[in-house]
C-alpha cells in the first residue's frame, strides 16, 4: 500500500464510518479499483483507521465523554459491547472469511439498503420517544451490533441505530449511542487486529507502514470529525431513505460488475 492509496482508503473512512452505508464496504470496494492486494498489513490498516475516525466521537462529545460524574455512561457501554466480543472472538474465521468475499459484501449492502427505506415510516413514532438509555436496551443494541460482524456491508451504525430505535429511542439518541459504542468496539478490534498480526507477520510493523498506518490513521479522524456533526443534522431533517438508494445502486453495481468480471 503506497502513502497515496493509504490516504484515499482513509479519506472513504472517515467520510463513511458514522454513514448507515458501511465503511468497511467502501474500503472493500475501493481497494481493486485503486490496485490495493489483500495483505495482512491492509487488513490491519483498515481497522486501525477505523479506530482512528471513530476517535473523532471522543472529541465532539467530550463532555459526555469525560463526564465522570454519570459513571453509568460507562456502564452501559460495557454491557453494550460484550456481545460484540463474544460473537467476535467465536466466529472470527466465518467473519475473515465473509470480509474476503466482495459477493456477500454486495447483496448484504442491498439488502440493507432495503430495510433502510422503511426505517423512518417503522419509527416514525420515536422523534416523541424516551431519550433515556437503560441497561437493558444497552444490551438490546449490543446484540444488534452483533448483526453487523456477522453480516459485513450492513453497517455497524445502521445496525446499532436501527437497534436504539427499536428500543423506542429517538433518532438523535440512538445514532449517539451508536457512536460512542463504536470506540470500545473499535479499541478492541484494533488491538486484537494488533496483536493478531504481530504474532503471525511481525514483518509488518516497519518504519514505512507505521508511517502510512499514522497518515492514513490522522487523515480518517480528520475528515471523521467533520462528518460525525453532519450526519445527525442529516438524519434528524431527512431521515435514512437517502441512504438506503444509495446502498441499493451502489450494492447492484457491485454485483454487476462481479458478474461481468470487471471486477
Amino acid at each position: 500500500m503506497t502513502l497515496f492509496q493509504s490516504i484515499i482508503i482513509a479519506i472513504i473512512e472517515g467520510i463513511t464510518e458514522f454513514l448507515p452505508i458501511s465503511s468497511t464496504a467502501h474500503m472493500k470496494f475501493a481497494n481493486p479499483f485503486l490496485g490495493i492486494a489483500n495483505t495482512p498489513f491492509v487488513d490491519l490498516f483498515e481497522i486501525v483507521i477505523q479506530l482512528a475516525a471513530i476517535a473523532s466521537v471522543v472529541v465532539v462529545y467530550y463532555k459526555k465523554f469525560f463526564d465522570f460524574k454519570h459513571f453509568s455512561f460507562y456502564l452501559k457501554l460495557i454491557v453494550a459491547v460484550i456481545p460484540a466480543l463474544i460473537f467476535g472472538a467465536l466466529l472470527k474465521k466465518h467473519i475473515d472469511a465473509a470480509l474476503g468475499n466482495l459477493w456477500i459484501i454486495a447483496i448484504v449492502m442491498v439488502a440493507g439498503g432495503i430495510v433502510l427505506l422503511f426505517i423512518d415510516k417503522l419509527f416514525a413514532g420515536n422523534e416523541n420517544a424516551s431519550q433515556e438509555m437503560s441497561y437493558k436496551k444497552s444490551f438490546i443494541v449490543g446484540c444488534f451490533q452483533v448483526l453487523s460482524i456477522l453480516f459485513p456491508g450492513l453497517s455497524r451504525s445502521a445496525a446499532t441505530i436501527i437497534g436504539g430505535m427499536s428500543q423506542k429511542l429517538t433518532k438523535k439518541t440512538a445514532a449517539e449511542f451508536s457512536f460512542f459504542l463504536a470506540v470500545p468496539t473499535m479499541l478492541a478490534a484494533s488491538a486484537k487486529s494488533t496483536l493478531d498480526v504481530y504474532k503471525t507477520s511481525p514483518e509488518v510493523f516497519s518504519h514505512d507502514n507505521l508511517f502510512t498506518l499514522l497518515i492514513g490513521g490522522l487523515v480518517a479522524f480528520v475528515v471523521a470529525l467533520l462528518s460525525v456533526k453532519f450526519f445527525i443534522n442529516f438524519i434528524q431533517k431527512r431521515g435514512f431513505a437517502l441512504f438506503g438508494w444509495y446502498r441499493i445502486v451502489l450494492g447492484l453495481t457491485i454485483i454487476a460488475l462481479l458478474y461481468t468480471k470487471y471486477l
